[in-house]
């Protein structure tokens, strides 16, 4: 589908840098999200992918620069502020963060209980809506122990909508699922997208993930940004990083053994 990015970004980074103990971990980063798109930030370990999507969500302020969410750049807004348009967020986390001790159900409601006023019924009504849309009707009374690591991941997205976000963040969403799982949850990432009119930015270091689900993506690298296109702008770029990158070389100009890989995780 083809996008009209004339309009104004839902999102806009803008010459943002992020320091730790003096080192720079984002270096002047700047691209605009659109609604309604899925925008995939891809790189290798200790890129710096985590830290943007921490920075996108208000969980860390930057160094340097501004990042416009909705009108507002977050990085000025006081808690409150910032807590109330997060209600406008959603968040899948990488190994799904579902509480043990309370079932599908409950994970799921967590988001409605917390920030809204709705009865128990309603809400009720709401998690089964939410769970029948990732698949997942009739495991309300399951525990996370009792499901599969692909469905767990299916309930984390399920509860990541249940405030119906307008935009939804993705931190590596495939990480540790076979490839036809991870399949099934890019699909629900793309169905969601459409069906519901989310803007969805999506980390991961998943090839096969990127090129499915994108509508542009963005490379990071060492903190900072090397090209942002289309799926086919940069399977067809000549740059060297993201040629290495997409297929999986071992030479190259990203050199795994020099890079500080341990330092950065800390951080990242």
């Amino acid at each position: 589908m083809q996008r009209d990015y004339s309009q104004e970004a839902i999102i806009s980074v803008r010459g943002v840098s992020k320091e730790f103990d003096g080192r720079k971990i984002i270096d002047n980063v700047s691209f605009d999200i659109y609604c309604g798109e899925t925008f995939v930030i891809m790189g290798c370990s200790g890129s710096g992918k985590s830290t943007l999507l921490r920075l996108m969500t208000g969980a860390i302020k930057p160094t340097e620069g501004s990042i416009i969410i909705k009108g507002k750049d977050i990085s000025k807004l006081r808690t409150y502020q910032l807590d109330e348009l997060r209600k406008s967020f959603g968040m899948l986390f990488q190994y799904s963060a579902l509480l043990d001790s309370l079932t599908v159900e409950d994970n799921v409601a967590l988001p409605l209980r917390e920030h809204t006023k709705l009865d128990e019924e309603i809400i009720k009504i709401i998690v089964k809506m939410k769970l029948s849309l990732v698949g997942l009707r009739g495991f309300e009374k399951y525990y996370p122990s009792q499901i599969s690591g692909g469905m767990r991941k299916r309930v984390g997205l399920a509860r990541a909508i249940a405030l119906d976000p307008d935009i939804v963040f993705y931190d590596e969403p495939t990480s540790g699922l076979d490839p036809v799982v991870g399949g099934v949850i890019d699909k629900l990432i793309k169905d969601l997208s459409e069906k519901l009119l989310i803007t969805s930015i999506v980390v991961t270091h998943d090839m096969q993930s990127v090129f499915r689900i994108a509508d542009r993506v963005a490379m990071v690298h060492k903190g900072k940004l090397i090209q942002v296109g289309t799926p086919q702008e940069i399977k067809n770029s000549e740059n060297p990083y993201i040629k290495q990158f997409i297929n999986g070389l071992p030479q190259g100009p990203i050199d795994f053994f020099k890079e500080d890989i341990g330092i950065l995780e800390e951080f990242i």
